[in-house]
């Protein structure tokens, strides 16, 4: 059976995040995993990117410290860029053993237009992509 020591947890500063990191919190917990949580800022203007990491940092850290105090070893990755290019060169640059984030169950319109980060992933890496959708 494979275990899952390094998971990759891709936040989107969404508000489904939570359920996402709930799970993930288990799941870790259950294999004595460690958790890096990484989110890609994605902007246009040099003041739109200084606000969204620091928006983005808010997150993150609330994150880290709720895991932390459940017992896990949580790291805090924030990159600038295209998400799905930044979430493969992270993937790329370290050693995960598992990919997880929120599947947001866009329409057929909402793909076209935006794109699908997890189609992209699914295509793309070689490890386990964990697809999480929330309780509606």
């Amino acid at each position: 059976m494979k275990v899952y020591r390094e998971i990759l947890v891709a936040i989107d500063c969404s508000s489904v995040d939570d359920y996402l990191v709930e799970e993930v919190s288990a799941l870790a917990l259950q294999l004595g995993a460690r958790v890096h949580l990484l989110h890609v800022v994605h902007s246009h203007t040099l003041d739109q990117e200084r606000f969204l990491r620091a928006e983005s940092m808010l997150i993150l850290d609330r994150y880290r410290e709720k895991l932390e105090a459940e017992g896990i070893v949580v790291n805090v990755v924030l990159r600038s860029g295209e998400p799905e290019q930044e979430i493969l060169r992270e993937i790329e640059e370290k050693s995960y053993d598992l990919v997880a984030m929120a599947a947001h169950g866009h329409t057929l319109p909402e793909r076209i237009l935006f794109g699908s980060v997890s189609r992209t992933l699914r295509q793309n890496i070689s490890i386990p992509l964990l697809m999480i959708r929330p309780d509606r």
